[in-house]
């Protein structure tokens, strides 16, 4: 696996929105002002509650398959390695990981047999694009934590998707579920959210380490980063936390965590969430108090480490 300097583009677009020439230069400046070597492509799918077992896909709202290609694609000439995520949000709102069923299958009750039936569809329509464009990485699965102690049916899945797609794969877990997972020796690559506390960060890289020397796994976090708030440091998960915006915040909690993980060989890589398709005009970006790094301390301090990672130079 190539050391990935990556951050997360065009979370919760809807059709037509990536097929837009303001999200080409949305992009472009991603790799302009992060010297980022990768980009996770986060397509979005949506089921209606917890416990429904139709995951809606090709509706007239998701994004085209054509215009998911064509960013792929520009993305790749721009020199990016390109790394396609779908997801799964819950429409009523619910956070993906409440999405539960029975272990233990009743008569007129939903049951994970259906939900992955449904999952497999999706999920191997984008193993398709992902082998038609050739992206270096295919991400089967993101902060499902109901989901993951389901091994037969990923395993399953994963043989499936090696059917159609021949790069590497790897599954997204929430934070602190590293090693709750079974079946990472199915995959090429661990990877997890890294939405640490700015104070446990050391504690927290220990209990991965186990990990990924377990399975002997390269290893990345899919997702990692904080939120421009007072007090999102210590929260950086809680993306509803209602702190006053605070750009400082931000920039202390990636100045931790890379400060952390430059120490640990293993770590192979960030997918910083997040940068949007459509940005904020650069002038907004100090009363911005979401995600996103654009235009604030927080994504000098990305552009400066991912540099320093290119060059393998911590001096």
């Amino acid at each position: 696996m190539k050391f990935i300097n990556g951050i997360t583009f065009g979370f919760m677009n809807k059709r037509g929105e990536w097929d837009r020439a303001s999200s080409y230069e949305s992009l472009a400046l991603l790799k302009q002002r992060t010297q980022a070597n990768s980009v996770i492509l986060a397509v979005v799918a949506e089921q209606d509650t917890p416990w429904s077992t139709k995951i809606h896909y090709q509706e007239d709202w998701n994004l085209a398959d054509e215009e998911v290609i064509k960013m792929i694609r520009y993305a790749q000439s721009l020199d990016l390695q390109v790394i396609l995520k779908p997801m799964v949000n819950v429409s009523d709102g619910t956070w993906r990981a409440h999405i539960n069923f029975f272990d233990h299958a009743a008569p007129v009750e939903p049951a994970w047999s259906e939900w992955f039936e449904s999952y497999n569809k999706y999920i191997l329509h984008y193993a398709d694009i992902a082998e038609k464009t050739n992206v270096e990485m295919f991400v089967i699965g993101c902060e499902l934590v109901n989901a993951d102690r389901r091994d037969k049916e990923w395993r399953d899945l994963i043989s499936l998707v090696r059917k159609r797609y021949t790069g590497l794969l790897t599954y997204n877990c929430d934070k602190f579920q590293e090693d709750a997972v079974t079946w990472w020796d199915a995959l090429d690559v661990i990877s997890s959210s890294g939405y640490y506390s700015v104070k446990i960060w050391e504690e927290e890289l220990n209990r991965i380490e186990a990990v990924v020397k377990k399975f002997e796994k390269p290893f990345f976090f899919c997702e990692v980063g904080c939120a421009s708030r007072t007090g999102s440091q210590y929260l950086p998960n809680d993306w509803q936390f209602d702190g006053e915006t605070n750009l400082e915040t931000q920039a202390t909690f990636y100045k931790t965590m890379f400060a952390a993980c430059k120490k640990r060989d293993w770590v192979g890589g960030f997918g910083i969430w997040d940068w949007k398709a459509d940005i904020y005009p650069i002038e907004k970006a100090a009363t911005d108090n979401d995600y996103a790094i654009y235009g604030k301390p927080a994504e000098s301090i990305v552009k400066e480490y991912f540099i320093k990672w290119a060059e393998k130079d911590f001096t």
